[in-house]
């Protein structure tokens, strides 16, 4: 209250000195524009109104007076059938008609015996606001068609430098580039957002915010935030279609197939990134020029400028969001969900004021639901290896189907771990670890392996052969390990559950090995095994042993030899362990065989594979056909 009351005070002086010092009224108002150029609390409106008030209390005549010269004068700018700045001299001097009737209009609201005079002053103030109206549109529309906006970089300093090279709108790749004298020129495609766009001369800005300071002064702000905004906003919409982002309907969105909605996704992200990066700042930067310490018509106008844009980018990632929840949208999924939360400082930054705080907390939510779209896709990743029955068992015992595409599928999604840890930290839904150092990731990744491994589990006793239910477990585990192995689901699962994993493979061999090989190593074994018996319980001779190997062993070659184990590294692995185990069986059986009464001389005519055979044969084994049974010709 005291600085007000001093600046009433210095505002008082500054009047009298006018007065007293300005013999005409040329000299006051040359006394006044001094007073302002010294000082903006010496505005003219304000002392103008305090000269203009006390005059028309004392002289009636005179208010009659200055009324009629200012209608008269007016009258000739209203009426004129050209716009009035299209001379700078005729701008000019009406604006200074303008700011006389203003203060005018406010002396006389101020006076409590001026009812009729301030109804004509208030009657040719609206006349003279609609004209003001008419030429500020007609200004920002000509600034619109005749200018080629600059862009002007961050040099560096903190500074802005301007760069009339026009290549932000350079239409060169487009078909159809001659545009009507009325099209708006819109913004093209960009891979650098450090730029933010002069979109008006300079020297238009500066009469639009001559004209917008008077008109918000006399109460018509809303009418030139409206001219403003309507202008700017069709600017924005046509820039986000050439930008390739149309006006989709959330039923467009889900009627879509999945190739043309990843296409429209990919148009979204460039329009996003432009509009966040570039359009909406540039927009901010010239409402800002244009409504300069006019208040909260600024951040108003700049409001109703961008709403219909960002409403029209969120209504597109807010219908993908609710959409489908199929496995194979995750990765488009990821992306607009990673471009969101990348854009969301600008969000902040370009809708700082209370009148966007619906926009910026539209855009929050609709962040978060993107999150929750992920979270809903990996539950159907889980539902899809739920639902994988086992109809057919795999041909030979090979990685299933189910196992490349959801190991594949894990893989390709960890390349986006950072944002997957942002998802699923936010979850509540993740089944609870036993180790708390895991992430809720980690924990997540861990659910679906335990998934995939059960459902195998289940797949393995499709298979009628033991053996090959090991082999089929054996090949799916190693896939599953190496998989983990080679990307970032190593780090997310550990190397405990790595080494758990492998040492499970080795019991599958293990597990292998007995189903297939045990019966065929009894054979071999001494006379004094009681397992070594006929089917009557008799004990086996020496022949009756050498055939039956012969007879066990190309039944194994033959069927094993179809088999596969698509790990190179597993696979010599395998036939090293069996060449291991069975030649050393099978040497000593035939040094046996050669020295049995029972043979005599005639050895050779039952030992149908030498030791060398079997080496080779097993070396064949696991390659899915490509060997050939054979033995001694």
């Amino acid at each position: 209250m005291a600085a007000e009351n001093g600046e009433e005070k210095l505002i008082a002086v500054a009047r009298h000195i006018a007065k007293t010092l300005g013999h005409n009224e040329s000299m006051a108002d040359d006394i006044l524009q001094i007073f302002t150029n010294f000082d903006d609390r010496f505005s003219r409106e304000k002392l103008a109104d305090k000269l203009t008030t006390a005059g028309q209390e004392e002289d009636p005549r005179a208010l009659d007076h200055t009324l009629k010269s200012l209608e008269r004068q007016i009258s000739q700018y209203v009426a004129a059938d050209h716009p009035i700045w299209s001379d700078s001299a005729d701008s000019s001097a009406f604006l200074d008609c303008v700011d006389e009737l203003i203060s005018t209009v406010r002396g006389l609201s101020a006076s409590s015996s001026s009812g009729a005079y301030l109804a004509r002053a208030e009657d040719l103030l609206q006349q003279t606001m609609f004209r003001l109206e008419d030429e500020f549109r007609l200004l920002i529309e000509r600034g619109g068609e005749s200018f080629e906006p600059t862009r002007s970089y961050n040099n560096g300093n903190g500074e802005l430098a301007e760069d009339n090279s026009n290549l932000l709108f350079d239409d060169s790749d487009e078909d159809d580039n001659d545009y009507s004298d009325n099209e708006i020129p819109v913004a093209q495609r960009l891979s650098n957002y450090d730029i933010i766009i002069d979109a008006l001369p300079s020297g238009i800005i500066n009469d639009l915010h001559e004209i917008a300071k008077r008109m918000v002064f006399s109460g018509f702000g809303k009418e030139c935030s409206h001219v403003y905004s309507s202008f700017r906003r069709e600017f924005l919409e046509e820039s986000l279609s050439r930008l390739g982002l149309g006006k989709l309907s959330n039923e467009e969105v889900q009627k879509m197939q999945w190739q043309e909605l990843e296409d429209e996704i990919d148009k979204w992200i460039k329009a996003a990134n432009v509009s966040l990066r570039i359009l909406f700042p540039s927009e901010r930067r010239l409402c800002d020029r244009v409504f300069h310490r006019l208040g909260s018509v600024n951040d108003l106008s700049f409001m109703e400028v961008c709403r219909g844009a960002v409403v029209q980018i969120l209504n597109f990632a807010d219908a993908v969001a609710i959409g489908s929840r199929s496995p194979e949208r995750l990765f488009k999924v990821l992306d607009l969900f990673e471009t969101m939360r990348d854009l969301m400082p600008e969000f902040e930054f370009n809708f700082s004021d209370q009148y966007c705080l619906v926009l910026r907390n539209d855009a929050l939510g609709i962040w978060k639901r993107l999150g929750e779209a992920i979270r809903g896709i990996f539950m159907e990743l889980e539902n899809l290896i739920r639902r994988d029955q086992a109809k057919a068992a795999v041909p030979h015992g090979g990685p299933h189907p189910i196992t490349r595409y959801v190991m594949n599928y894990l893989r390709a999604a960890c390349r986006s771990r950072e944002s997957l840890e942002q998802v699923f930290e936010e979850s509540v839904n993740v089944v609870p670890s036993k180790d708390s150092t895991l992430s809720s990731l980690s924990v997540q990744m861990a659910w679906i392996m335990e998934l995939l491994e059960t459902n195998l589990e289940v797949k393995a006793k499709i298979y009628g052969d033991p053996a090959l239910c090991s082999v089929f477990l054996m090949n799916n585990g190693r896939y599953i390990v190496q998989k983990v192995k080679d990307s970032e689901l190593g780090l997310l699962l550990g190397d405990d559950w790595i080494r758990k994993h492998t040492a499970k493979i080795k019991q599958y061999l293990s597990s292998y090995q007995r189903s297939s090989w045990n019966k065929l190593l009894v054979v071999l074994r001494a006379d004094s095994s009681p397992v070594a018996a006929n089917a009557g319980g008799k004990s086996m001779s020496m022949k009756d042993r050498i055939k039956a190997f012969n007879s066990q062993f190309e039944e194994i070659y033959k069927s094993q030899s179809q088999w596969i184990i698509f790990d190179e590294q597993l696979r010599n692995e395998l036939r090293i362990s069996l060449c291991n185990l069975v030649m050393p069986a099978y040497r000593n059986f035939i040094a046996r065989f050669q020295n049995a009464p029972e043979v005599g001389r005639h050895a050779d005519r039952y030992m149908k594979y030498t030791l060398e055979d079997i080496g080779t044969q097993i070396n064949e084994l696991f390659e899915g056909g490509k060997g050939s049974a054979g033995g001694r010709k």
